[in-house]
């Protein structure tokens, strides 16, 4: 009889701890549960920290690059806020807009007359490419003001004297860095620091100067004493030391010329292309922006160039494929497997040299969020993209409400589009030289994927803003008269490069096709606002 009342005490002892137990965690669960779900808190699976803020996007591949590559916590540049506010922001706006319209992914636009410019197109490459609306544009910039729009001179001039003959007008070289104001090399002087020396307030180098074609050369030519591994980003980049001493950035090919990006693919999830970014200086230079370091494109010899004087952790990635060439894939956030590895034929792989710009110890650059850059979200949009108004928000707060930096941007854009790159999520300038100076044009990798389709929504900041620099204007619309053309005239200056042709037949048209697109945009505008307010002289 005392066993069997053991017995039951013992079992009505562990029931009452049972409940107790339970009792306990019914009552902590929602304590528990917001812990384990508060973004403030922790961070959850598929999540990544952005600029030291937990991103309220998914997980996508280009947010560990701003991690590693970028350090500015601005929002839109404005000081004292961060980019967790402005996501944040952003996230609210596209739920509070998927709940009013039902769609989170086709929202009314504000301006239906620029609707148009949301969708993207599809075109089969052609080498004539006219628009009779940017033809009666022309005629009536000139009509107004035969002057300032005299196009029946510029038809007359080639687009180098052209160029030159729009450089006089507002023609500066500004203050050079700090460092390099009493710096002296004398006779010796490398050609890289002759390009460092000669960056200025308004550009990174002068069309004239002669040490840029000999740095070009110098990083044709000059033996490699030196590999290193860039960190940091998702894809494979080496640093690059010249016997000169002189250092580039050296991204390997991936793609063939020929292929294309692959229509299910983001941007942000796609290679990056060695000769875009060769090609992406050589454009640059030609619209007369000098914002994109001197790049050139080198072949290599993975053996004896690369993995003789490589560290001994890239060294142990090289391997030999089945097809019998040699292979390597470094180690980086993605794309640094067997699977993507990159490979010679057998052991020459050519690739882009970039050049470096001097350190950032002595020439410390700032690095600003981009007002139009995309969500990286494969299920949510960037403000800008449901929205036509972020630019009245802009154009209120520094340093976009003074001086030349909006026009800047939008002279990004417009070099993105001509591009293809729909990458631009950050930019720099150098902190020496304030606000009044260029944004440098930087890894424009992602650019020459699709030859036949042209990504209107690169343009939003024209558009939306209906604005565009008077200079850049009249490069757009003497490139589009011709007689000399944009495709042309990039052939030309890429003929000297030792991996020559750069780019293929389709994506030259395409940048006479785009020329076009960019005119019409402005026409469009002008038909909402007096053409004054849109065409800015900013003497720039």
């Amino acid at each position: 009889m005392t066993m069997k009342l053991k017995v039951r005490a013992t079992v009505i002892v562990f029931f009452v701890l049972a409940l107790s137990v339970f009792y306990l965690a019914v009552s902590k669960f929602p304590l528990l549960y917001e812990r384990t779900y508060r973004l403030s808190d922790v961070q959850v699976p598929g999540r990544r920290k952005v600029d030291g803020f937990d991103s309220p996007h998914v997980f996508t591949f280009r947010k560990r690059l701003n991690k590693s590559n970028y350090s500015s916590d601005n929002n839109i540049s404005l000081e004292g806020e961060n980019v967790r506010h402005e996501e944040e922001r952003n996230e609210t706006d596209l739920n509070a807009a998927e709940e009013k319209n039902g769609n989170g992914n086709n929202f009314p636009m504000k301006y239906e007359s620029r609707n148009k410019y949301r969708r993207t197109n599809t075109e089969n490459s052609v080498t004539n490419y006219t628009d009779p609306l940017v033809d009666k544009l022309v005629h009536f910039l000139q009509k107004s003001n035969g002057i300032k729009f005299n196009f029946d001179t510029a038809l007359e001039t080639s687009y180098s004297t052209f160029l030159r003959q729009l450089r006089k007008r507002g023609r500066r070289r500004g203050s050079s860095l700090p460092i390099f104001r009493t710096y002296n090399g004398g006779s010796h002087m490398s050609n890289w620091e002759k390009f460092q020396k000669g960056i200025h307030q308004y550009g990174l180098y002068l069309p004239e100067e002669p040490a840029i074609e000999d740095l070009m050369k110098d990083m044709t030519r000059e033996p490699i004493v030196d590999i290193e591994q860039k960190e940091g980003g998702t894809q494979l980049k080496l640093i690059i030391t010249y016997s000169d001493e002189g250092q580039a950035l050296f991204k390997p090919m991936r793609y063939a010329r020929e292929q294309e990006t692959l229509p299910d693919h983001f941007y942000f999830v796609d290679f990056e292309r060695h000769n875009a970014e060769i090609a992406a200086f050589h454009l640059d230079k030609i619209l007369g922006f000098y914002r994109v370091p001197p790049t050139i494109g080198r072949e290599v010899n993975l053996t004896s160039e690369i993995k003789r004087l490589a560290d001994t952790k890239l060294r142990k990635t090289f391997f030999v494929s089945p097809a019998g060439n040699v292979c390597f894939h470094g180690s980086c956030s993605y794309y640094c497997d067997t699977s993507h590895a990159v490979c010679g034929h057998p052991v020459i792989i050519e690739g882009s040299f970039a050049t470096f710009l001097p350190p950032d110890r002595i020439a410390p650059r700032k690095t600003w969020r981009n007002p139009w850059k995309r969500s990286y979200s494969k299920h949510r949009k960037a403000y800008w993209e449901v929205y036509d108004d972020l630019c009245s928000q802009v154009i209120e707060k520094p340093p976009y409400n003074t001086g030349r930096r909006l026009l800047d941007v939008i002279d990004t854009h417009i070099f993105d589009f001509l591009t293809g790159n729909m990458d631009r999520h950050h930019y720099e300038t150098f902190n020496d030289f304030g606000n009044n100076t260029f944004l440098l044009h930087l890894d424009n990798g992602r650019g020459f994927g699709k030859a036949n389709h042209d990504e209107m929504s690169i343009l939003a900041p024209v558009y939306q803003c209906c604005l565009i620099r008077y200079s850049t204007f009249l490069k757009m619309t003497k490139l589009y008269l011709g007689p000399d053309k944009l495709s042309d005239l990039m052939r030309e200056s890429m003929s000297s490069d030792s991996i020559n042709p750069v780019l293929t037949d389709s994506h030259l048209n395409a940048l006479d096709r785009r020329i076009a697109k960019i005119i019409r945009v402005i026409h469009d505008c002008i038909e909402q606002s007096p053409y004054t307010d849109v065409i800015v002289d900013d003497f720039f």
